[in-house]
């Protein structure tokens, strides 16, 4: 729809004359016309101010602080690496954990920045502190606090630190130049313990010069504008008289500082008046004239001058001149004799003359770009933990008792062998009423059943159209029935005698007549009528209803009590908005019980609403005044809800955004009277205008803001019919559904040419009104709503006033007028900032409690909204653009989705890497592409796992509640891919389609990564995942082509080939097993050529790898053959397995391992020790080795066990794959045995390496369990189909364990010493994570950093790609048990990966924020790192004289190698 500036803003330009009624202001200057004319007065310096509630009157001397609720600017926590801190301090605390304080002064302006950094510590800290001002022994609480900062027993404030890795950070900013010192402990909540400086606080003494009032005199006047600034600079607070007079002084102490700096007080008054230097080069300022006229009307009639001027962004000085002239214009109307009364209708009807100057437009490209506030985008991260699953479970498994008449129908339901048509369950009095639909031989059977005590009659009729009262036919009355007028009265009788548990009154009437489209009812108990919420029953007879229940389901995934409860109801929230609104709101309170699924419930059924799919309104007159006040108690709960319960404040937007406003009733109500007063003022009483009015009376709804604005673009466009339909039919309104309204609207529009101006102006106005209600989200309605408006009653028509939200941050008002001037703008750039930046300020104000959060919220929303359309709008910008403009584009998107959504931490990581990607390029690195597009890679996987989040959430109640009420098939299929095309999500991901080739051409990277370089022909067979057919045996060659490859996949017997656009690691075990098997392996990053591949299923194409790329080609079934003989020609021989046997010892040292006691991993880690050179660590080991399974299972202690496995190995050799997971849990069930603990422990302890036990019994058991798990992963589905692929004999596979100590990594690395793409032995390639490798070798989403490495040139490792894996797993100090079977690195056969390796403890997932990462960020660390591990890997090679496959970790920048096997 339109903007309708010019129809709108009338309020909104004056509001804060017309609100406040103040009699000046000082404003500064700002672009655009929505606040020309509040009116300023320019004085001259020294100035002085008093500051009276909202106002601000131009005085002399003193400066009292006025009376606005405080506001004060909140730093961020960030992790700061500036080595110029002039202070610093060093703590060690308990164990590992050490405490770092850097304290930077000053450089300019008055603020200090400290800076903690917590190693090694918790998870949850926090800061207890306070500061020391000079001469004070007392703790004082600045005002400058981070976020998430609270006053503590109002001595103190807690701070919580912010966890980065193994750190944990945060940042304070201290402008008070009269505090000395910082004081503080730390709180250890997750340990409930204090951490103190030897029992005391810790003291951080700031860099700061005492400062004594009498060593330097300031003036008066110039502590007086000091204070002034300091006041505006902190938000306008509402001070106390205390607190004035402190503001008072630290402005001179300010000032006393700046002397002792070396400035002299000509400076100071210079710096401080120099804003007004040019209103004092002028003439004297103008004056106001005094006069009767009130300002109200003079901004008014200055409003038109400048709507008729054409909007022109005027000068503060014009605007003063502008409104002078309004006035004079006003006065001189006076003059003539008429009333202000009289004078005031003139202006709003327009009929003051009035002569202006037609200003040209400002283009868009003159738009003044704006400076943004440099942030942290880390303060952007939402984390909150994990909905409470017990809780959820709880009312997802913990039904409430079934109702006697619930459990009727369910064992009724049972006993009917029918399709069921319909079922509905009725509230009625204290009972409740089922009533069944069946059908059976082309007959309608309806059984109707209540749990009510007294007698019971039904009066009730049929329908040939729904609604209708057709008295039944007489051959299918029931026994005791009687004939009435247009109906008949039947009675219940008891239900005894057939064979229920629940006992109730029933009725069963069966209707042979097929035309019967339904059964209107109502209820007959003695003498009073039972009705439905006042209206009568209705129980259709349509087959749709009961294909819907069918596809239900049984609700699992949702809050299915919360929904069967909705459903119950929908009858009774189709009669109006007022009903819905006011049933939602009594849902609330189960939503929230329910947590994240009840509140995706609400969501779910209001999206139905919203996007027409339930019906609005049905038989039921509703004030709009009403609808407007359910609206506004269904939206007061709502923001309850996102302040009590922020873990689900993105669900909570997303349901405020299908709800309007509402309001208090004077809003609604002006629904009905305004148009009322529009028929009146302009002549158009009947036809459409007429059918319009009633519909409003009868029931308001969304459409009616379509409707207005369809008239308006009607009127604009000089009465072109064609107009109207075109704006009704782009917003879903049809002829069709016009006829639908309780109150049809038949006519089309049809004014004259005289009514124009006067229609404009009032339908403007009513828009304000409809969207008031309606439209909660809509741009102009909802700053309207923040900053405040006031609309005079008229006659019988009641007026509103909407009071301004207080405490907006200083410069909103302009940011938002801005963006209301430019919303339409071609160029949307500047707009997006201004956007971005009006959500930046918004956000702290949108994480605390406020009594108007809702207006906040809807703010929010539109402003989200608006970032959208923009960004859609400037696309066109963009087809000539620079990479760099495009990256810019895609992170202010980012940036507002990370702005919308929780748990957004990787949302925002990307965010900073966009950041440093444009820094890179603007630096002139020449790998800026590189890194950019593994930036685009992880936004990609974050975007994707984003819509799995909603679908997962929001699918499956969507797919329930839809079917059961009867949602079109087509909604419920698309309701989460609607969901997220409507976000930022879909916008941002267009982005990087358009920028992904722009970056691959840059890089160098091609269309294609080739993993296994392997000539292939075969028949292309398109899959969507590779998971999903690992185990099928293909009868012919085959090419797969499948969407997602995640790395710990087999690859199926009969592929020769794999293409995804998937992008597993190098490294990844699919990508071994395709090398190992000859199979041609390629990830496409092109989505044509990929198009193209799958456009050839069931075709026949020759494959022909090169280094970069993938030349293919159509074949013939000759050149298939041919091929295939070949493949046959090059097969293996057979592999075989040696059965290992107990070797008497459950445990061994690192000395003693030996083929016949352990596998290849520990010999070979064996042999590394005391052979590298000293440069690479080597872990230390201990085994449990070949047969000690079995000896474990054969021990008395573990019978049973032993026994139930010989039951589960018998299921698996009949085929029976289930037995795989059944054998696995069974194994973990195993006792260790008294010698297995005494051996292992001496073993351990000999070597070195902590015994677990020592830690407790429970540290054992988390061992033993381990071990237990790592015996159990010779029975995994990889493994087991892996063997059999190969005709292994899997009973022959023995698992021997070794047992490292975990070194806690800073980086994991694998290395390949000849490279695996290339198979170039003079090169080395190698891959690096973050933390543990387990995310490397894993099936974790995103890349390595991959490098590769000529050996004759160690130092200069070259990158291939940088790393887009969201995730790394850290550990603390533990135990690794590793699989080590003999089936492990057969020559021909790559069985490593195949078996797990487990940790005694389990990791921490991280999000990783690469932007602070130095191996990313600092080309000297980068360098050296990789050199070393490259180094490592070619003396590895060396030695052992072959190819190797390395796996190792970085810790302090030092190598350790914890494997080494035969490159496959």
């Amino acid at each position: 729809m339109s903007n309708s500036l010019g129809n709108n803003l009338l309020y909104q330009g004056f509001l804060t004359s017309t609100v406040l009624e103040h009699k000046s202001r000082i404003s500064p200057p700002c672009v655009g016309g929505n606040s020309l004319f509040q009116q300023q007065v320019i004085s001259k310096s020294p100035l002085s101010t008093e500051f009276r509630g909202n106002r601000l009157k131009v005085q002399k001397k003193k400066i009292p602080m006025g009376k606005k609720r405080a506001f004060s600017s909140s730093p961020h926590a960030v992790l700061t690496t500036d080595t110029s801190s002039e202070l610093a301090e060093k703590f060690s605390l308990e164990g590992n954990i050490e405490l770092q304080v850097d304290v930077r002064p000053p450089t300019s302006g008055d603020v200090s920045f400290v800076d903690f950094q917590v190693t090694n510590g918790s998870d949850k800290l926090f800061l207890h502190w306070g500061a020391v001002k000079f001469g004070k022994e007392t703790w004082s609480l600045p005002n400058d606090r981070p976020d998430g900062t609270k006053v503590y027993k109002n001595k103190a404030l807690r701070t919580p630190f912010v966890k980065s890795g193994s750190n944990s950070i945060l940042r304070l900013e201290i402008r008070d130049t009269a505090i000395e010192a910082i004081e503080f402990l730390i709180y250890d909540e997750a340990h409930d313990k204090w951490i103190k400086n030897n029992g005391g606080n810790f003291r951080v003494k700031l860099s700061r010069k005492e400062i004594r009032g009498p060593d330097a005199s300031v003036p008066e006047e110039l502590v007086q504008i000091q204070s002034y600034l300091r006041w505006e600079r902190k938000g306008k607070q509402n001070y106390t008289p205390e607190k004035e007079k402190e503001e008072y002084e630290a402005a001179r102490t300010e000032l006393q500082e700046e002397i002792a700096r070396g400035a002299s007080i000509q400076d100071i008054r210079a710096r401080l008046t120099k804003t007004n230097d040019k209103s004092q080069s002028k003439e004297e300022p103008l004056h106001v004239t005094k006069s009767d006229i009130p300002d109200d009307l003079a901004q008014a009639q200055a409003y038109i001058r400048w709507e008729k001027a054409g909007k022109p962004n005027y000068p503060p000085e014009k605007q003063i001149e502008e409104l002078e002239e309004a006035r004079r214009e006003l006065q001189l109307e006076l003059e003539k004799g008429i009333t202000l009364d009289e004078l005031r209708k003139k202006i709003t009807k327009g009929e003051i003359k009035t002569k202006v100057e037609k200003h040209l437009k400002r283009s868009s490209f003159a738009v003044e770009r704006i400076q943004r506030k440099k942030r942290d985008f880390g303060h952007l991260i939402n984390k909150y933990p994990s909905s409470p699953a017990v809780q959820v479970q709880k009312v997802l498994e913990e039904p409430p008792a079934l109702s006697k008449i619930k459990l009727y129908a369910k064992e009724k339901e049972e006993q009917i062998d029918d399709p069921i048509l319909n079922k509905k369950i009725f509230k009625v009095d204290d009972g409740e009423l089922l009533v069944l639909v069946a059908k059976s031989s082309g007959k309608t059977k309806v059984h109707l059943a209540t749990d009510l005590n007294q007698p019971i009659t039904l009066h009730w009729a049929l329908s040939k159209s729904p609604g209708e009262w057709m008295v039944p036919p007489s051959s299918i009355l029931p026994p005791g029935s009687i004939i009435l007028d247009k109906a008949a009265e039947t009675p219940f009788s008891a239900s005894s005698s057939d064979g229920l548990t629940s006992k109730v009154q029933s009725l069963d009437i069966v209707i042979e007549d097929g035309n019967f489209v339904g059964m209107p009812f109502v209820l007959l108990s003695g003498e009073k009528w039972i009705k439905n919420q006042g209206s009568d029953f209705y129980v259709g007879f349509s087959a749709a209803s009961k294909l819907a229940l069918k596809a239900a389901g049984d609700g699992s995934g949702t809050a299915k009590s919360l929904l069967d409860k909705i459903a119950d109801m929908e009858s009774e929230a189709q009669k109006s908005f007022m009903h819905r609104f006011n049933i939602a709101a009594d849902l609330i309170e189960d939503a929230t019980s329910a947590g994240e699924l009840g509140f995706a419930g609400i969501l779910v059924w209001m999206r139905f609403m919203a996007t027409r799919q339930l019906i609005w309104n049905k038989n039921y007159n509703v004030k709009p005044r009403e609808i407007s006040k359910a609206q506004d108690r269904l939206t007061d709960l709502l923001q309850n809800a996102f302040t009590s319960h922020p873990q689900y404040r993105e669900i909570l937007r997303m349901i405020m955004s299908t709800v309007g406003r509402g309001g208090e009733g004077d809003v609604g109500q002006r629904i009905r009277d305004e148009i009322l007063v529009i028929q009146r003022n302009n002549d158009c009483k009947g036809g459409m205008m007429e059918e319009w009015h009633q519909k409003l009376h009868n029931n308001t709804s969304p459409d009616d803001v379509v409707i207005c604005q369809a008239l308006i673009d009607y009127i604009k466009s000089d009465f072109d019919l064609g107009v109207y339909w075109k704006t009704l039919n782009e917003n879903g309104i049809t002829k069709e559904r016009l006829l639908s309204y309780d109150r049809a609207i038949h006519s089309e529009p049809n004014f004259r040419g005289d009514q124009k101006g006067g229609l404009l102006r009032d339908l403007g106005h009513y828009m304000r009104t409809l969207k008031a209600v309606h439209s909660g989200a809509d741009l102009e309605s909802a700053i309207a709503n923040c900053m405040g408006y006031k609309t005079e009653g008229e006659g019988f028509m009641v007026g509103v006033q909407i009071n301004p939200v207080s405490g907006l941050p200083s410069g909103f008002q302009d940011l938002l007028h801005f963006v209301l001037d430019h919303v339409e703008d071609k160029n949307v750039e500047t707009l997006l900032e201004r956007l971005l930046e009006a959500r930046e300020e918004l956000r702290p104000l949108l994480l605390k409690p406020n009594n108007r959060l809702k207006d906040l919220l809807f703010l929010d929303i539109a402003l989200d909204s608006t970032v959208r359309t923009a960004v859609e709008r400037g696309y066109e910008e963009l087809n000539n653009a620079n990479p760099e403009k495009i990256m810019y584009f895609i992170s202010l998107v980012l940036e507002n989705l990370a702005l919308s959504v929780d748990d957004n931490e990787d949302l925002v990581y990307c965010l900073k890497g966009w950041n440093q990607a444009l820094s890179m390029s603007n630096g002139g690195d020449n790998h800026w592409a590189l890194f950019a597009k593994a930036v685009l890679d992880r936004t990609r996987l974050a975007l994707a796992s984003k819509a799995e989040w909603y679908h997962h959430l929001l699918q499956p109640s969507a797919e329930y509640l839809g079917s059961i009420l009867g949602v079109d098939q087509w909604a419920l299929n698309i309701f989460t891919e609607e969901i997220i095309r409507a976000g930022s999500a879909a916008s941002l991901s267009s982005l990087l389609n358009r920028l992904d080739p722009v970056l691959r051409k840059t890089a160098n990277l091609g269309s294609w990564q080739i993993i296994s370089p392997v000539e292939a022909v075969g028949y292309v067979v398109v899959v969507d995942e590779l998971l999903s057919v690992q185990n099928e045996i293909y009868e012919k060659p085959t090419i797969l082509v499948a969407k997602s490859v995640k790395g710990e996949e087999e690859i199926p017997d009969g592929a020769v080939a794999l293409i995804t656009p998937d992008m597993p690691d190098v490294l990844s075990h699919v990508s071994v097993r395709a090398r190992n098997g000859k199979v041609c392996f390629a990830t496409c990053f092109d989505p044509n050529i990929l198009a193209d591949f799958q456009a050839k299923e069931g075709r026949i194409l020759l494959l022909k790898p090169t280094p970069s790329d993938i030349i293919y080609s159509e074949v013939n079934e000759i050149e298939l053959q041919s091929s295939s003989n070949l493949v046959e020609a090059e097969t293996s021989a057979t592999l075989r397995l040696v059965k290992k046997q107990f070797g008497g010892c459950y445990a061994i040292s690192a000395d003693e391992f030996t083929s016949e006691m352990v596998g290849a991993k520990s010999r070979n880690i064996a042999y590394l020790k005391g052979k590298v050179p000293s440069s690479v660590g080597i872990p230390t080991s201990v085994a449990l080795p070949f047969g000690v399974f079995e000896k474990v299972l054969s021990d008395d202690i573990n019978q049973g066990v032993a026994k139930e496995l010989q039951i589960l190995m018998k299921k698996l050799s009949e085929g029976d794959f289930s037995a795989l997971g059944e054998i696995r849990t069974t194994v973990l069930d195993l006792s260790a045995p008294a010698q297995l603990v005494k051996e292992l422990k001496e073993k351990m302890q000999g070597s070195g390496m902590p015994w677990p036990g020592d830690e407790g019994p429970k540290r054992w058991e988390q061992a033993w369990m381990a071990i237990k798990k790592v015996w159990a992963s010779k029975w995994n589905e990889r493994a087991y189909f892996s063997t059999r692929k190969v005709k292994l004999d899997h009973d022959y596979l023995c698992m021997a364990v070794l047992v490292q100590e975990i070194i806690n990594a800073d980086y994991a690395f694998v290395i390949h010493t000849t490279n695996p793409s290339s198979g170039d032995d003079s090169e080395i390639y190698a891959e690096v994570v973050r933390g543990l490798g387990e995310t490397l070798v894993g099936a974790y989403p995103g890349r390595a950093l991959s490098f590769i490495c000529k050996k004759k040139d160690l130092n200069s490792p070259q990158v291939l790609g940088y790393p887009s894996k969201p995730i790394g797993l850290f550990i603390k100090r533990s135990i690794i048990f590793r699989s080590d079977s003999n089936g492990e690195d057969l020559e021909g056969y790559a069985g490593a990966g195949l078996y797990d390796s487990v940790p005694m403890d389990e990791e921490e997932k991280v999000v990783i924020d690469y932007s602070s990462d130095p191996l990313i960020t600092d080309g000297n660390f980068r360098q050296t790192i990789l050199s070393n591990i490259a180094r490592a890997g070619h003396a590895i090679e060396e030695l052992y004289g072959s190819p190797q496959d390395i796996e190792g970790v970085v810790r302090d920048g030092k190598i350790y190698v914890v494997q080494t096997r035969p490159q496959m």
